[in-house]
């Protein structure tokens, strides 16, 4: 029988903060959003506080300052090196483990059945990955992925728990679906807990006993997958290997609203190379690019929303290509006169760059653009990000985000590296 632990992190981006900043542990901490906007998380003192996820932090602020909450601008390069820590540590618990997002993980344990004590190995899990990278993590652990989701929910909030959580008791797992809200179940949306709730499914319990047939009508096999899931049956199998994205997006809220063609030019440029870098990182090219450009809806200005779709003759992942693609694209949407707070680039239609279909008639160099891609990305790798860059990109970036409250990055940059007196 398959038994999944789901390790996650508590607080992520507040726990990757407080690595640097002990001094805050039991002290409420907040995390904004791009531009310092909404709240993205919160220690559990802030969350005690009232401070609620995705609330714009102005709301708060008499609330703040009372309360002497501790405010930090997202610092995503260095959340995106803790989670590779975190990552690496967790892989040395199992031959079997599935990056499920920045800060979860599965792993499989169903080979260690015959031999481990699940609790003990939960509460080794937490106690090395807190010893190794000073981010506390919950763990849930069940004989499906669901169940070890909701035992990582509960994991979280049971001080008897202490961060450890095993399902695989079957006395244990009703008890547990009981006292789980229908809407907080994995792979159940608000529109699917609406409809559950007039069938007066009100709890994962009540879930996992509804009648398959009706599920099946209203909620499709996604839905009976999840019930099978809450009955122990395993349905959602681990995916181990790294899975390629099939759509990559860069996009940005201008931290000032911005009018002149120049200046969002630029941030165009600077998006598209974004994503002509992840492409190249997974070595895939794209056939369709969007560039889309948009007003502040809450502003009192003129409103203006528009975005253009170009489709390229030969899939592409080189930043000087894609560059003119996405700048003849964002001139035949840019309208004069009006005040914009958002840009971004959508690259879709992706293929591997083996398997990119030339034509005869194509008169662009891609090898030489091949070869002067990896001269430029391996610069910035060892360089720093942009330390190479095409002109396009520009230098006065009025469109960069506001980070006044940004950390230094103690992990990622030889200069920022904490010095100890």
């Amino acid at each position: 029988m398959s038994v999944f632990a789901l390790a996650d992190c508590n607080s992520f981006y507040v726990s990757c903060e407080r690595v640097f900043h002990p001094e805050l542990n039991n002290k409420p901490v907040i995390v904004l959003s791009n531009n310092d906007g909404c709240i993205i998380s919160r220690s559990n003192e802030a969350k005690a506080l009232g401070l609620k996820m995705g609330k714009p932090v102005f709301k708060y602020k008499e609330l703040i300052e009372k309360n002497n909450v501790a405010v930090f601008s997202s610092n995503y390069s260095m959340y995106g090196d803790f989670s590779q820590r975190v990552m690496s540590t967790l892989a040395n618990f199992s031959p079997d483990i599935e990056i499920y997002s920045i800060d979860e993980a599965f792993l499989d344990l169903s080979n260690f059945k015959e031999t481990i004590d699940y609790t003990e190995y939960g509460k080794k899990i937490k106690d090395i990955v807190y010893k190794w990278t000073g981010i506390p993590v919950s763990v849930g652990i069940a004989h499906t992925k669901t169940l070890a989701k909701i035992a990582n929910h509960l994991a979280k909030k049971s001080t008897k728990a202490n961060g450890v959580l095993d399902l695989t008791k079957l006395e244990y797992v009703d008890k547990a679906l009981e006292c789980t809200p229908v809407g907080e179940v994995w792979g159940i949306g608000g529109q699917y807990s609406k409809a559950l709730i007039k069938q007066n499914i009100f709890t994962a319990l009540d879930l996992k006993n509804s009648d398959d047939e009706w599920i099946k009508k209203h909620l499709h096999i996604v839905g009976l997958r999840t019930v099978f899931e809450l009955r122990g049956k395993s349905c959602i199998s681990m995916t181990t290997g790294h899975v390629d994205k099939k759509g990559i997006c860069t996009s940005r809220s201008f931290g000032t609203p911005l009018k002149e063609y120049e200046d969002i030019k630029q941030a165009i440029a600077s998006f598209v190379s974004r994503c002509a870098e992840k492409l190249r990182s997974q070595k895939s090219a794209t056939l369709a690019l969007t560039v889309f450009i948009m007003t502040n809806r809450f502003a009192d200005t003129p409103q203006y929303v528009n975005n253009k779709t170009i489709k390229l003759p030969i899939a592409s992942n080189s930043t000087p290509e894609l560059i003119d693609y996405a700048i003849k694209a964002f001139k035949s949407i840019y309208k004069k006169g009006y005040i914009y707070k958002k840009a971004g680039v959508i690259t879709t239609d992706i293929v591997p760059e083996d398997q990119i279909q030339y034509a005869f008639w194509d008169n662009v160099d891609r090898e030489k653009y091949k070869t002067l891609m990896k001269t430029i990305d391996r610069l910035n790798n060892q360089q720093g990000r942009d330390k190479l860059k095409f002109a396009s990109l520009g230098t006065n970036k009025r469109w960069k985000m506001r980070q006044e409250k940004l950390s230094p990055n103690f992990s990622t940059s030889w200069t920022d590296i904490l010095k100890v007196k």
